[in-house]
């Protein structure tokens, strides 16, 4: 199994790169989100890789973070969601919008990405609610635009009202996701605990 790929940059697009390494050209299909972190051609890059391997193809999948690897083998791991489905996902958001949709059950918003129906969005959200943490991801291991430090303090509040890590995660993850623009802690404390009650 390929963990990862280094080398120089050889050629790259907006959904592949390759990758010389060793006198071999790697070609390796990425998400938008990769390709706007590579270098310029002629530049060495390292790529994080899954190597997916059928019975009349071999593909190597190429991330420029632990998190974009992450989340493509939980996308796979969604019955109907292929490889270039996931890649395809990953390309029209980044991770921790993703985690926020998936966390909130909000498939219209994964389902408006080009490629994904309705009933794959919704198995996606169904499937993969436990298993992702939108809070780490929204912490910003990768998110610029969440509100990490809101998001923690609104956590530790929780927590200090009496909820359990898992529960206050997921309170904060469903507020945020269905109300990105929040701006205060005591918004999502009243939000989360209004949810509770509903």
């Amino acid at each position: 199994m390929i963990a990862y790929v280094r080398g120089t940059v050889a050629e790259k697009e907006p959904t592949r790169v390759v990758i010389e390494a060793g006198g071999v050209g790697y070609e390796l299909l990425i998400p938008i989100s990769t390709y706007e972190k590579l270098p310029r051609t002629g530049s060495e890059a390292k790529l994080l890789a899954y190597h997916c391997i059928r019975e009349d193809d071999e593909i190597l999948f190429g991330f420029a973070t632990t998190d974009e690897r992450e989340m493509f083998l939980k996308l796979t791991s969604v019955s109907g969601v292929g490889p270039k489905i996931a890649l395809a996902i990953l390309s029209g958001s980044s991770v921790g919008e993703l985690s926020m949709a998936i966390v909130g059950g909000d498939a219209k918003r994964i389902a408006a990405i080009k490629g994904v129906g309705k009933k794959t969005a919704e198995k996606i959200c169904v499937e993969l609610r436990d298993k992702v943490d939108a809070l780490a991801f929204a912490a910003g291991r990768g998110d610029k635009n969440a509100a990490s430090p809101i998001a923690a303090d609104a956590l530790a509040a929780l927590r200090s009202l009496g909820f359990n890590e898992e529960v206050s995660s997921k309170m904060v993850a469903e507020v945020l996701a269905k109300h990105p623009e929040i701006d205060s802690v005591e918004k999502i404390i009243k939000l989360s605990l209004a949810g509770k009650r509903g």
